[in-house]
């Protein structure tokens, strides 16, 4: 029996910019989808870059309201995008890897026909991430907002010298801190930026949020991992051209005495990945860690 456009399920595409060859296997997994009976549609952006007109447009709202699933075929800059857009609707995300890393985007593109057969068959591990958000207040007032997947950062600008700021933790002043910056990292960005500033890797079911100071003055001053309860405030005392970062796509200039409010976010955003899928499969594959130098450190 035929399925009627009421009953059909919508699965929505999200396709990174100006990817080379990437027509095919959007056209590859369109006709999957559409022979197993889902409708297709793609975010508008994605709408805007791919020459396909028989496949429908929905705004990021729009496919959260509808959608069973969204597909983002694209690096994890691309999954940080829509998912923070679709945080607020808990729409599962199956990522694609078309970029060079891949951590939130872990399908291998040769491999995603089948795996999203079996996906969509429940053959899935379903994982759900945190969020941090930030208020940015002027005086009492807000000024800016946002989400991150990743990471909050505070940063000085790229000509500028030191920065200086309060962190008070709960309502407890935690320090004053002299540094190029400081990075408020979720379980999920603790492989990216924060990684590379020498912070600690936190599994992603752990409800903690790290904070690594970038460049610190006083080398005494450590990365520290906090409760995903904690509400922590950061305060720029002094400082030229700071300004405030959300996944580093979203950002907003900072005066003195201006304060950056962050927490928990109410939203998650869940991933699907194949079945059997580790996250210490993830963590060897994309850091390395069964690599050795040649002829050492091999078990004999």
């Amino acid at each position: 029996m035929p399925v009627s456009p009421e009953t059909q399920k919508t699965i929505a595409l999200v396709v990174r910019h100006n990817t080379v060859g990437i027509e095919e296997p959007v056209r590859g997994i369109i006709a999957f989808l559409q022979v197993a009976g889902y409708r297709v549609v793609f975010e508008s952006e994605t709408a805007a870059h791919l020459n396909m007109p028989d496949i429908g447009a929905m705004s990021a709202s729009e496919i959260g309201e509808v959608a069973e699933a969204a597909i983002v075929m694209g690096g994890d800059g691309t999954m940080l995008g829509i998912a923070r857009k679709l945080a607020p609707y808990a729409l599962p995300l199956i990522g694609i890897n078309q970029g060079r890393l891949g951590f939130m985007t872990d399908i291998p593109i040769e491999r995603t026909l089948p795996v999203l057969a079996e996906i969509l068959a429940g053959k899935s591990d379903s994982e759900k991430r945190t969020l941090l958000e930030g208020r940015v207040l002027r005086e009492g007032v807000e000024i800016a907002s946002g989400l991150a997947v990743n990471d909050v950062v505070v940063a000085r600008g790229a000509g500028a010298g030191m920065a200086e700021l309060k962190v008070t933790v709960d309502g407890h002043f935690m320090y004053n801190q002299r540094s190029d910056g400081l990075i408020i990292s979720t379980p999920t960005g603790s492989t990216a930026y924060a990684l590379s500033a020498g912070g600690p890797l936190l599994h992603p079911s752990l409800g903690g949020v790290v904070l690594v100071p970038i460049a610190p003055h006083a080398l005494s001053n450590r990365p520290i991992v906090l409760p995903d309860s904690c509400n922590i405030v950061v305060e720029v005392v002094s400082g030229r051209d700071v300004s405030v970062n959300f996944d580093m796509q979203t950002f907003a200039s900072l005066a003195h005495g201006d304060q950056i409010v962050i927490s928990r976010s109410p939203h998650h955003i869940t991933f699907l990945h194949p079945e059997g899928w580790s996250y210490y499969d993830t963590l060897r594959e994309k850091l390395h860690w069964n690599e050795y130098p040649s002829g050492e450190g091999k078990l004999r």
